[in-house]
């Protein structure tokens, strides 16, 4: 199509935590005209739909706090520094549900919310589940969950999923899926 970009003049770092890291850059714009633009920048996250050998697919439960609610999501977490998606995609299943995956293919990626975020979200299908025992760390508390993707698609419909990664993983993934459960 041909759009014009932008141009990034500077960069700087506003804050910093281990998670993400809150920018401000200054552009110039195809019209000439300079600017800011504020945004979150992230090494990415992976997100994991675990599926288990008789097809029902692991979600876990958990409280999420800016919301004060419990919310019924795919295993997801940040790429930290020196790592990598594949590797987040294993330690995060590992940590939320307590099992090992023995293939984990990539589905596809996504970016949460383009206008904020730089993060890039790479969903991957975990198969060949092993039992390992979950370590989640002191501010999380998982309950599983195993549904089948007829119960997903129905709890996304009803507003039980609601949260925006995991649908967003959901409507990657399922095309794929839905033929091989």
């Amino acid at each position: 199509m041909g759009l014009k970009s932008w141009k990034r003049l500077a960069e700087t770092v506003l804050f910093k935590n281990p998670w993400w890291t809150y920018r401000r850059d200054e552009v110039e714009l195809p019209s000439g005209k300079k600017g800011e633009y504020h945004y979150v920048h992230t090494n990415g996250s992976a997100m994991v739909i675990p599926i288990l050998d008789d097809g029902r697919i692991l979600m876990v439960n958990q409280y999420r706090y800016l919301l004060d609610r419990e919310s019924v999501e795919f295993p997801c977490g940040s790429v930290k520094d020196g790592s990598s998606h594949d590797a987040t995609a294993r330690h995060e299943l590992a940590e939320e549900t307590g099992y090992s995956a023995g293939t984990l293919t990539l589905a596809g990626e996504f970016n949460p919310y383009n206008g904020v975020t730089d993060e890039l979200c790479r969903v991957y299908i975990a198969r060949g589940l092993h039992h390992v025992g979950a370590s989640p760390d002191e501010t999380e508390e998982f309950e599983l969950l195993a549904l089948t993707g007829q119960e997903i698609d129905e709890r996304i419909r009803t507003g039980q999923i609601w949260d925006g990664m995991s649908i967003a993983a959901w409507a990657v993934a399922w095309p794929n899926l839905e033929s091989q459960l």
